[in-house]
């Protein structure tokens, strides 16, 4: 019995130096791996950077090629508008973001007692044409577009200000407010712009299924925050959403 079990006392020895064999060889590759993660990593964004200079006139000018080139900086971790390396320093993006970020909270300022605070970025955008407001990025005068206007909302809500984006269907809305919007708010709003702008409870109850009380509700806080109007025609009392009227009703 004693050979027996110096025998099983050999094999485990055995066993665990090659399992510790294996536990080294595992450890190997684990770096191996890393280490070649991240030269790929390195290698994509030194090419990055030289794609970068070589198109920043097209990243300058054309908002659909600048936002491809931001799609392609995200995977890895590259956010040449925050950035503080040299070599993203030149394309300008951080200075140009944050005079649209100025630019929309002006307007969202000047339509908040119009709108209570909520608006269309389409709307947003269409302001800023309409006035005129023009920025050079690189030393070109470039074009903003929707998706400009929401990564300058997103300068805006990194401060804390208030500014946020909602999808109302599928429209996206800028709130700049700080009133908390639930579900049922949402749906509020996205009824009256599919009917085009002015609903009733009754329009609510109808074709939600809710109870009135839960309608009133959504319909009250909406209403004290100025983001709707009252108007009684006939005797019935009809909510009208200034952030979701057709641009010919426009201020």
């Amino acid at each position: 019995m004693a050979h027996r079990r110096g025998r099983a006392g050999i094999g485990a020895l055995k066993k665990k130096g090659e399992t510790s064999k294996f536990t080294k060889k595992a450890e190997e590759i684990k770096e191996t791996s890393l280490q070649s993660a991240l030269d790929t990593v390195k290698q994509l964004e030194i090419k990055l950077t030289k794609f970068a200079q070589t198109h920043h006139k097209a990243i300058a000018k054309d908002p659909a090629f600048r936002h491809k080139f931001l799609s392609m900086c995200a995977p890895l971790g590259v956010d040449p508008l925050t950035s503080k390396k040299s070599f993203w320093s030149f394309l300008q993006m951080g200075d140009f973001y944050h005079e649209l970020a100025v630019k929309v909270a002006e307007v969202c300022y000047a339509y908040r007692s119009r709108n209570g605070g909520i608006m269309s970025i389409k709307e947003v955008q269409n302001i800023l044409v309409r006035r005129g407001t023009k920025f050079r990025l690189n030393e070109v005068v470039t074009n903003y577009s929707e998706e400009d206007i929401v990564l300058a909302i997103e300068k805006l809500k990194q401060l804390g200000s208030g500014f946020r984006i909602v999808k109302v269907g599928g429209t996206r809305m800028v709130v700049s407010v700080p009133t908390e919007l639930d579900n049922d708010h949402v749906q509020v709003i996205q009824l009256a712009q599919d009917v085009g702008g002015g609903i009733t409870v009754d329009m609510v109850s109808d074709m939600i299924g809710w109870e009135d009380d839960r309608v009133k509700r959504a319909l009250d806080l909406l209403l004290s925050e100025g983001m709707a109007w009252i108007d009684k025609y006939e005797g019935l009392e009809f909510y009208w959403f200034p952030s979701v009227w057709k641009d010919s009703f426009a201020l």
